[in-house]
Formats: C-alpha cells, sequence, structure tokens
C-alpha cells in the first residue's frame, strides 16, 4: 500500500531550504527540524559543558521541552521558569544573559527572505539578539514565517501581541479587543515597545535559526 504524501510536511521543508539559502546569504546559520524532539537534541548539541546559558521569555521554548532538557545538562543555565523565582531574579538573570555564552529565544516572525523581525517589551530579547551572547539559536516554529516585512509585523501584532499580553497579565488594548489597538496603546499598558528588524549578522554563524515543523508559540 503506497503511503500516503504529507503534503502539509512537504510544503514547510520547501519553505525551511529556501529560507537556510536566504540565511546564509546574511550570514544567519538555519536548521530544519521536523519534530520538537529533533530541535532539542539539535540544541543541545550545540551547547559545551560547563556553558553560561540565557533564556528569553519565549513560550516556543517551554512547548519544545527544550528548558526541561537544558536542566539536565553540565551547564550553568539562568533559569528564569523555575519554581518560585522572583521578578528581581528574573531581572538578574536577564542582566546576566547578555553576557552569556550561549542564548536561546524564539523569533516572533521569519520574513521570506530570512529577516527575523521582534517586538519587545522590556527589550533584553532583542539586546541579547543584537550583541552580547557568543552565540544566539533562535528556536521558531514554522506557523511564524511571513512573506515581508510588513506581514511580519502585522503577525506580531495581532496574533502574538494579544495572547501575549493576557499570558503576562498586561491589561493592553489588544488584550481586551483582540487585534492590536495602535496609537491607542501606550505605556505602561503596552508590551510592543522595541520594533527590531534583523536583517544580516556581522559576524557569520553567530545567529543559528532553528526551524521546527510544527505550530509553536504566539
Amino acid at each position: 500500500m503506497k503511503e500516503k504524501t504529507d503534503h502539509k510536511k512537504a510544503s514547510r521543508r520547501l519553505q525551511a531550504e529556501q529560507l537556510i539559502r536566504n540565511f546564509k546569504k546574511r550570514g544567519f546559520e538555519g536548521i530544519y527540524c521536523d519534530s520538537s524532539a529533533e530541535a532539542v537534541e539539535s540544541i543541545c548539541r550545540m551547547i559545551p559543558a560547563g556553558s553560561l546559558v540565557g533564556l528569553g521569555g519565549s513560550e516556543t521554548i517551554l512547548e519544545t521541552g527544550l528548558v526541561d532538557a537544558l536542566r539536565q545538562m553540565d551547564i550553568r543555565l539562568l533559569d528564569r521558569y523555575k519554581d518560585g523565582v522572583s521578578k528581581v531574579e528574573v531581572d538578574e538573570m536577564r542582566r546576566q544573559g547578555l553576557a552569556a555564552d550561549i542564548y536561546i529565544c524564539s523569533s516572533n516572525a521569519i520574513t521570506a527572505d530570512g529577516k527575523l523581525v521582534n517586538i519587545d517589551g522590556t527589550g533584553n530579547r532583542v539586546a541579547a539578539l543584537i550583541y552580547g551572547p557568543k552565540k544566539v539559536v533562535v528556536v521558531a516554529g514554522m506557523n511564524k514565517v511571513a512573506i515581508d516585512v510588513q506581514a511580519a509585523i502585522t503577525r506580531v501584532k495581532n496574533q502574538a501581541a494579544p495572547p501575549n499580553s493576557l499570558r503576562v497579565g498586561m491589561a493592553t488594548p489588544c488584550s481586551l479587543k483582540g487585534f492590536c489597538q495602535d496609537p491607542h496603546c501606550q505605556p505602561p499598558n503596552r508590551i510592543c515597545c522595541q520594533l527590531v528588524i534583523s536583517e544580516a549578522s556581522m559576524t557569520p554563524g553567530r545567529i543559528t535559526v532553528i526551524m521546527v515543523g510544527e505550530t509553536l508559540g504566539y
């Protein structure tokens, strides 16, 4: 009996192949994994023993099971997700993460031509993405691919920001309406404070983008 073709999986792989080529032109490394389990194994292999590892705030990282895997490794993990951690401790971990050997985060969106589009509240994640950690690993589900920068920004503000606001308990206008309400969204009830478009890496290979053939995060 002929095995049924998974057309969605095949399409994701085709997209990933194109993205990997486009990442390379921009000085990024791209890796595609069919599953979260495969992605976790790939990331763990990148981390030498004793490394200081920082984490960005990310539902994607939690959903993949990566945090649990990192806790089993011989590394110095800045574990912002451990039970009982305080806001003060998390803020200190954010600062330490800027000097980490390896920093792991997600991206709000990836454009078809290989740009990373991120919108932050505190800005620690985009700061680490730009400069500081020796190595940055970005994990993202293929659901975060957008055709261009404008589509990526629209995706972040309307698909990611509303549920993220609910997650962190911020009474943003989008958390009440379900869609972006800019320019009616102002501090302190605003999580979209820094927009960063990473078009290239001056240090080739410093940033590795792990694309996962699943729907992950927001």
